[in-house]
């Protein structure tokens, strides 16, 4: 099946060259959709100097997950595979996720060895401990971005701010199958970091009881493929 890899990008003029070079000499086949986040920098030139990557371009900073489910929706691929375009994220890894598709729904990297400061780390662990304790999502890491689905899932998602770190609750309140694979993570080279612990812990708290009630309105969609009950 068709892979589309989806990247969003802000402010990360420097590092779209070799994130895309990167990301397209270890996925060849895939489609590369770049989502340009409403940049102020050179980064939507800068991926228009690879006309074989699809472009999506925001006017104005809509945030991560619009960036992501934007993506989705625009892929053309039956897997979408979504990654960070800040250079953390191995390419190489895709493949082995996307193989794990044949027995699952959502296929969640978790940083084997994270490359980030020992704050962020503490403050990372504290957030996915709280989030697994009142979604019970299962899930060890639902801040690692590379994540494999099927597109057709896409059902299953809201859009909202925050989003990005929710996608396992959706997928298992729907009774679908996740799976976990280590990945690579890799300190940042270039540009700074978008986020504060302080900042990420107030919209985490805020999403996280939106999250809880939401979940308890959800419909339940079928599976693609399931026939409808009389």
């Amino acid at each position: 099946m068709k892979v589309s890899i989806i990247i969003p990008f802000y402010n990360e003029e420097e590092n779209v060259a070799s994130v895309l070079a990167e990301t397209r000499r270890t996925n060849p086949e895939a489609e590369i959709v770049a989502v340009n986040d409403g940049s102020s920098d050179q980064t939507e030139a800068l991926i228009r100097q690879h006309p074989e990557v699809r472009l999506i371009s925001f006017g104005r900073n809509l945030g991560q997950s619009a960036a992501l489910y934007a993506g989705l929706t625009a892929a053309q691929g039956e897997i979408c595979v979504m990654m960070d375009g800040d250079g953390q994220s191995d390419p190489a890894d895709i493949p082995g996720l996307v193989s794990q598709l044949d027995g699952a729904d959502l296929v969640c990297g978790y940083r084997r060895t994270r490359q980030d400061s020992w704050s962020r780390r503490g403050a990372s662990r504290i957030a996915n401990f709280i989030r697994r304790m009142v979604l019970h999502d299962g899930v060890r890491d639902t801040g690692c971005t590379l994540k494999a689905m099927k597109k057709a899932d896409a059902l299953l998602l809201v859009p909202f701010n925050g989003l990005h770190r929710f996608l396992p609750a959706f997928f298992n309140h729907a009774g679908r199958r996740i799976v976990e694979v280590p990945v690579n993570h890799r300190p940042r080279q270039h540009g700074t970091t978008k986020y504060t612990n302080l900042g990420r812990a107030r919209r985490g708290f805020y999403d996280l009881i939106g999250v809880r009630w939401l979940l308890a309105r959800r419909i339940k969609w079928p599976k693609a493929g399931d026939v409808p009950r009389p």
